[in-house]
């Protein structure tokens, strides 16, 4: 973790999201440091993408705040904007600009004096930068995405299944790049269905169930069986809590 002193990278306080009579998200209480690659895991259900968009300021909280930096991103969304990238499921991209008038496009749009060419280049799209985004492949579309998401170095990149889709050689360029920004003291957060992601990239795992927070672990602490031996154990204890709805 980068020694950097100063607010949490992102910090929930009190969080909390219902639907009706469902409570997606309960009670909150979490910080992430600077400097961290933060895995989120959890059953279907579990409440992860409702996390997410309280996170990044898609979904209004039923109670408690979220702050990135020090900012509350409900109460100043556009200053939060600037502190955060984020990389949905499906990357929202401009199928008709080229991959380069598509990050000179990002780069207008949130204020950024950015050079898109040393982007285009670490994410392997260099060759790629003057043909149409609707002709690109899936896992080219995900690297668009982390790009776009890379621009005006943000302290915190949100991704939500982002390294699915990746040919082998892509997958490891995109986690080299990761990892170089988390050594920077960026502070990445994976969600994810795949544990075995988890325990290969992050350093740090945090385990939703039933929209509960039910593990905050370090990887390296870690017993025998793993992440997954983890899951499944603090899953049953929910289910024997009796805490399913």
């Amino acid at each position: 973790m980068s020694d950097e002193v100063g607010p949490w990278a992102l910090e929930c306080r009190g969080l909390r999201r219902s639907f009706g009579r469902i409570e997606a998200v309960v009670d909150l209480d979490l910080q992430m440091g600077r400097g961290q690659f933060v895995g989120l895991i959890g059953h279907n259900g579990a409440g992860k993408s409702t996390l997410l968009r309280m996170w990044t300021g898609m979904l209004e909280p039923t109670a408690g705040s979220v702050l990135i930096g020090g900012i509350d991103v409900h109460k100043e969304p556009a200053a939060a904007r600037r502190k955060f990238g984020a990389v949905p499921e499906q990357p929202a991209v401009y199928e008709y600009l080229t991959g380069r008038e598509w990050l000179q496009f990002v780069a207008e749009v949130r204020g950024e004096q950015a050079e898109v060419e040393p982007l285009l280049e670490i994410l392997g799209l260099a060759d790629h930068a003057g043909r149409l985004i609707r002709e690109y492949s899936q896992g080219m579309r995900r690297k668009a995405g982390l790009a776009a998401a890379l621009i005006g170095n943000p302290s915190v990149i949100f991704l939500d299944e982002s390294l699915n889709g990746l040919d082998p050689p892509s997958a490891a360029r995109v986690k080299e790049v990761l990892r170089s920004r988390v050594e920077q003291g960026t502070t990445v957060l994976l969600s994810t269905h795949v544990v075995d992601t988890v325990e290969r990239v992050a350093d740090r795992v945090i385990m939703l169930a039933h929209g509960r927070l039910v593990a905050d672990e370090q990887i390296s602490d870690l017993e025998d069986g793993g992440l997954e031996a983890l899951f499944l154990k603090r899953l049953g204890e929910t289910h024997a809590a009796g805490l399913e709805g």
